[in-house]
């Protein structure tokens, strides 16, 4: 690399983020942080600030952004701090930013991952949401700018990795037959179907293999990660949903597979460390040290496989349904369930009844053409709103 890229990144404080600084932090002579987000986490992000010394900082209010900058003056760290999501947009669209880390989780990181791909960012995407909200009108976006996408997420930077140099004609005319995606199966895989009911919080989000927030955790747990990462892959790869199959492996060595017509199945295989698809992704076509150790198949010994229980995990088929609907189904499955996992996490709900509220809202309300970012954010608040009325009967 023959200059130093400047690095924002959105979401600085969680898992994604905090693993993107520590690959970054192994190549000064590479990257140089330019700007650092967070929404909660406040005392995180000073604490990345002095360390990283970014050119800006963005939080969530005004009433942080005041506490954070006098913070900052009494450190002598000159960062200025912004506000909102006018400035997430602002910082991920900045004419000195070369690379974007979309690490903001849910909903929220929709707007400013569009405004680093209308500003011709590299924009490295961990925010599915803003793929399984916005599909058609985000890949419209990337087409219409000279952005380059790559995806962070394990198993679609382990498809992009296993695809050809070039599949934009279509996966048929490239060879694939299907591509594999793989999922651990979360804590419960082989829980009893009876004892679902009665899993706190604390147990769903104890993955077995993954170190990752609250929220993604509980979606591991009842495979709507999976489901979520089903809809953001027919996107990323004009995949069909019927083109899609979700295998588990429980190992989350094999990060996913792609199928060919000629009975070849490539793999993309590590240890279970998000810094690798961080590396890769950052490094571009090139490849960097990501601080991974390297893995020992002797030491794994086997590698095992099986298709997911749909009684168990009925936020899969679910998922699966809205990405054959189409239109703002997807947007509208999203919503549902960030409220229904913060619901469950707030101890309102069981969590067998996550799928529950996400399946009635869908039910309720019929998908419609998401031709504008508009169609897009109104399915997204009427979801929210019917979810929210079925946890107000549930209270009663």
């Amino acid at each position: 690399m023959s200059e130093i890229l400047q690095v924002t990144v959105l979401g600085a404080t969680g898992s994604i983020g905090l693993s993107t600084l520590d690959v970054v932090s192994r190549h000064p002579e590479c990257y140089q942080i330019f700007a650092l987000t967070a929404f909660s986490r406040i005392a995180e992000l000073r604490e990345l600030c002095r360390l990283h010394r970014p050119r800006y900082a963005v939080v969530a209010d005004s009433c942080q952004a005041r506490d954070l900058q006098g913070r900052l003056s009494d450190d002598g760290v000159h960062t200025r701090v912004l506000v909102g999501e006018g400035g997430l947009s602002e910082v991920a669209a900045h004419p000195e930013t070369d690379v974007v880390m979309a690490a903001i989780v849910g909903a929220a990181g929709l707007r400013p991952t569009l405004s680093a791909v209308q500003a011709n960012k590299r924009v490295l995407l961990a925010n599915k949401e803003a793929l399984v909200m916005s599909g058609g009108l985000f890949m419209q976006a990337l087409r219409d700018s000279t952005a380059v996408l790559l995806p962070i997420d394990s198993e679609h930077n382990a498809i992009f990795q296993c695809l050809p140099g070039d599949y934009s004609a279509g996966l048929a005319n490239v060879g694939v037959r299907r591509i594999l995606l793989t999922a651990s199966g979360g804590p419960f895989r082989e829980l009893p179907l009876e004892q679902l009911a009665a899993v706190t919080a604390e147990q769903a989000c104890a993955h077995p293999n993954w170190s990752m927030g609250r929220k993604i955790s509980v979606d591991s747990a009842s495979m709507m990660n999976k489901g979520l990462e089903l809809i953001e892959a027919c996107w990323l790869f004009d995949a069909r949903p019927d083109q899609v199959e979700v295998v588990i492996h429980p190992q989350s060595v094999i990060h996913s597979m792609v199928d060919y017509v000629d009975g070849s199945v490539l793999a993309q295989l590590g240890n279970p460390d998000m810094r690798t698809p961080i590396a890769h992704a950052l490094a571009w076509p090139e490849r960097i040290d990501s601080g991974v150790s390297a893995l020992d198949l002797l030491q794994i010994g086997r590698l095992d496989f099986q298709a997911p229980d749909q009684q168990r995990f009925p936020c899969l088929r679910i998922a699966r349904q809205a990405a054959q609907d189409g239109g703002t189904a997807p947007a509208m499955l999203n919503a549902a369930n960030e409220v229904a996992v913060d619901a469950f996490l707030n101890g309102r709900i069981r969590f067998i009844e996550i799928a529950s509220i996400i399946e009635d809202v869908l039910d309720l309300e019929a998908s419609v053409p998401a031709r504008c970012l508009a169609d897009v954010l109104a399915a997204d608040a009427q979801a929210r709103m019917l979810a929210s009325r079925w946890l107000h009967r549930r209270d009663r």
